[in-house]
């Protein structure tokens, strides 16, 4: 794979004045850049939300309906966690003690995931280079959705504006099932890390057993400990997946894939015609940024922008830092993409995948 060069050319000094501003923001404020009581709180919810409702189901005689219900609630708890702790930790804002952010960020293991992955797939390659084809893994789902105007056009994709939707909450079970040894095996091959090379012998053991630990938690335990049936145990396990797995897919679709961000195409020799920080801003837009509850539930992710420039702040601070970008970006004559709601950022998602699934001449 060819090596990508971002534009080391920054005539305008946009990053150097941004940082400056930033800097001072947390310097005047008195503030660190890591989490705070209010993302330790909002994290003790978040968990509660995930296995308070699983708890239940397991210990407590109730109607199916109810028990798919709570299983819901179990999805949604799960995003949660991924989204305001596990995100957070990895990339290493959630505290500023390693051993905290190591913690929490272990957190993916019971959401069917993988440190060693997650770290590479999104750290390395999704915030390097975003929205760049074979290059931001994110942007590819294989033949059966097109994101890119590179990618490959088949027949079927005039429809996927309508099926893409229901292929969305299949994300997360895909993590659990075949993800994380194709990404393992692809990875470890490829030499790939944030940070110091592992050991591969060590990371598939830890894949290894982590799995069965998962698999132990959330399927044997319930069928053959507390004989629960086994079908019912199956289909909680998918609708957790399901709603978790919609959600996550959602929020980053919102960010990435909608008509105001760009699919930038290296040059022959690999060079990307913008500096990263800069290059950040034509590929990423926010979404609802004035909704406090999207804000809180999405630990911020909807403010994509603030994240891909600074992804080592927490995620507490970015609607703070909102103004200070925007400002700064409009000072510079860059783009400062953003939609006011959820509802529109959607809309704008599905009709971009309708462009997408045209055949090439014609759209």
């Amino acid at each position: 794979m060819k090596t990508l060069n971002f534009s080391r050319v920054d005539k305008a000094k946009f990053f150097r004045t941004l940082n400056k501003r930033v800097n001072s923001y947390f310097k005047e404020n008195n503030i660190k850049r890591t989490g705070n009581w209010k993302l330790y709180t909002k994290a003790i919810l978040m968990f509660s939300l995930f296995l308070v409702p699983f708890i239940l189901v397991l210990t407590i005689s109730m109607p199916q309906w109810v028990m798919v219900l709570l299983m819901v609630i179990t999805g949604i708890g799960m995003a949660g966690v991924g989204m305001n702790v596990m995100h957070d930790a990895n990339h290493e804002s959630f505290s500023k003690r390693k051993w905290v952010n190591k913690l929490m960020g272990s957190s993916i293991y019971i959401l069917a995931g993988n440190v060693y992955n997650w770290k590479v797939q999104h750290n390395v390659l999704h915030h390097t280079f975003t929205n760049v084809k074979d290059h931001d893994e994110d942007i590819d789902a294989g033949r059966v959705i097109r994101f890119s105007q590179h990618a490959k056009w088949f027949n079927f994709h005039k429809f996927q504006k309508y099926y893409s939707i229901f292929l969305y909450g299949l994300l997360t079970i895909n993590w659990a099932i075949t993800t994380d040894i194709k990404q393992m095996r692809r990875y470890l091959k490829r030499k790939l890390s944030y940070g110091e090379f592992p050991n591969p012998a060590t990371e598939w053991t830890k894949l290894v057993i982590s799995k069965i630990a998962y698999y132990s938690l959330w399927i044997v335990l319930p069928i053959l400990v507390l004989d629960v049936a086994w079908w019912k145990v199956l289909i909680g396990f998918f609708v957790m997946h399901y709603t978790a797995g919609m959600i996550l897919s959602l929020v980053f679709q919102l960010a990435h894939i909608v008509p105001k961000t760009e699919m930038p195409v290296p040059d022959k020799d690999g060079n990307l015609e913008h500096t990263w920080a800069v290059h950040q801003l034509y590929t990423t837009s926010n979404f609802a940024p004035s909704n406090w509850l999207v804000n809180f539930y999405t630990g911020g992710l909807n403010h994509q922008v603030e994240h891909h420039i600074f992804p080592h702040i927490s995620h507490v601070h970015y609607s703070k830092l909102a103004k200070i970008v925007k400002e700064t970006a409009k000072e510079f004559n860059l783009p400062y993409n953003e939609y006011q709601t959820t509802r529109k950022a959607i809309i704008e998602h599905f009709r971009h995948l309708g462009v997408l699934g045209k055949k090439p001449e014609l759209a």
